[in-house]
């Protein structure tokens, strides 16, 4: 299935979306009562990706965990005051076994949906969870080689990190999944990369997953890279992803791979075949609120930059409506979602929810839309439909001071979009909490000698100028805090 140079992706949290729907039909929904009005709908605004989040079997030892941890218990009773032992599943990322679950209808309702998505050129993604299994995975009995095991030493010096547990073939101690900052994930039991048994049954996972869907996000995928798996476990383990990503693609050439990354190794699994990282590093830059670490960071090549993951929320991150203040948000997400790569959007987002959702509930609470939130999205969404901004050439602009030591300037974030039919666009954002100005440099030398009027896609702005003067001096801007422009530029002669 082809998608645009710069696709849009939305994240659906699939056991939260059934329970909303379960309500209402009086009776447990599965994947197949999603209705094709909400796929109509999410492809008429312009997606070209469904990732359904946690879809695969989950079992009860996880659940018991998950329900039975003080630390998580607290997190959950702030998000849903009203909580109940039903609307903790277990983790949809301590997964059991990679069949789709039976309360959402098996794999056979998934085959269905992703039909029903097909007919309206929506791409499915599902999860892949690289690092660890769940405490019941059948893994457990038939082949505990394939998990990092310990000794009553790390069970009694570490118990953060290593359980005890009865198997088939007796007591084991192993350790839990875990990234090395941080203790381990009680309901989750780690793999071990350094066998090249295990490296292969996963790489069979995905293969069968490949054939299921049309791309996965894989969970942390940084985790299994041999460098850091070695430091996290001292043990030696030879490179995972290159061989599964090439293994799925001979099977399935289209099949996509989006890595959850951090610690600045979005590059390296690029290299390694990656089709898209996180922008955690840009997130994380505008909610600090500078523009100028915002600006530097869209100076990489595009070779890097078109395979990044834009994003402002995930199930991850707080909600945006909860991270930043209103216009704060509008100017941010213009940022976002305006530069190359993939624009990914996250249930709830649209709307303006603030309420994160852990992975380990199926229940929401009830949250308002914001009328605001909602108008702001809806618009924005319009304009990321347009081709020239779906596949065009992408350039990074310069800006000047307005006048000697008026440092204001350094507040802007600007860059302009070239379509395929002679169409521009020029974004300019004033990411501060000050009034700017600047000049700003304009790479259309077509518009000499013309007038070029500028019309703002996200307002009611429209502005004529002269193309000798914008070419001389550039652009004059003089923004409000946290203010953009997103100009369509017509020239006219």
């Amino acid at each position: 299935m082809s998608t645009p140079h710069y696709p849009a992706l939305f994240q659906v949290n699939t056991r939260v979306r059934l329970s909303e729907l379960s309500a209402g039909l009086g009776r447990r929904a599965t994947l197949d009562d999603l209705p094709d009005a909400e796929l109509d709908r999410l492809a008429g605004m312009g997606f070209d990706w469904v990732w359904l989040l946690s879809v695969w079997q989950t079992g009860p030892a996880a659940q018991a965990i998950s329900r039975a941890n003080p630390h998580w218990r607290r997190e959950f009773e702030e998000t849903l005051p009203d909580l109940k032992d039903d609307d903790i599943a277990g983790s949809g990322f301590a997964i059991q076994s990679y069949t789709v679950h039976r309360d959402l209808g098996g794999d056979a309702a998934l085959a269905r949906l992703r039909q029903r998505m097909q007919r309206r050129g929506l791409n499915l993604m599902l999860d892949f969870v690289p690092n660890h299994m769940a405490p019941d995975h059948p893994w457990v009995d038939e082949h505990p080689e394939f998990f990092v095991h310990g000794d009553e030493t790390d069970a009694a010096r570490s118990p953060q990190n290593y359980c005890r547990l009865q198997t088939k073939n007796g007591p084991l101690v192993l350790a839990y999944g875990r990234d090395p900052y941080f203790d381990g994930w009680p309901d989750t039991l780690q793999l071990d990369y350094g066998n090249p048994g295990l490296q292969r049954a996963m790489i069979g996972e995905l293969e069968r997953i490949a054939g299921q869907c049309d791309g996965v996000r894989c969970d942390m995928a940084m985790l299994v890279l041999p460098d850091v798996f070695e430091r996290t476990w001292g043990i030696r383990a030879k490179p995972f992803w290159p061989k599964a990503i090439e293994s799925v693609r001979q099977k399935h050439p289209k099949f996509q791979f989006m890595a959850v990354v951090y610690w600045d190794l979005e590059w390296t699994l690029q290299q390694q075949g990656f089709d898209y990282t996180y922008d955690k590093r840009l997130y994380d830059r505008l909610v600090a609120g500078h523009a100028r670490p915002v600006r530097e960071h869209l100076l990489a090549g595009l070779d890097f930059q078109n395979r990044l993951a834009r994003f402002l929320e995930n199930h991850d991150e707080p909600r945006a409506a909860a991270t930043f203040a209103p216009e704060v948000q509008r100017a941010a997400a213009v940022i976002t979602y305006f530069t190359p790569g993939l624009r990914f959007f996250h249930q709830g987002q649209l709307e303006g929810r603030k309420k994160r959702i852990s992975p380990h509930l199926v229940r929401a609470p009830e949250e308002a839309p914001d009328r605001e939130t909602q108008e702001f999205y809806a618009r924005l969404l319009a304009v990321l439909r347009k081709p020239i901004v779906r596949s065009g050439e992408w350039k990074w602009l310069g800006c000047q001071p307005a006048w000697e030591d008026n440092g204001s300037w350094d507040a802007f974030v600007a860059h302009a979009w070239r379509g395929s039919g002679g169409e521009r666009m020029l974004i300019a954002v004033n990411y501060a909490p000050h009034p700017s100005q600047c000049y700003l440099n304009l790479p259309f030398p077509e518009i000499k000698g013309a007038s070029v009027q500028l019309e703002d896609s996200l307002s009611s702005a429209c502005y004529v100028r002269e193309g000798n003067e914008l070419l001389e001096r550039g652009l004059y801007l003089d923004l409000q805090p946290w203010s953009y422009h997103v100009f369509d530029v017509k020239v006219s002669r």
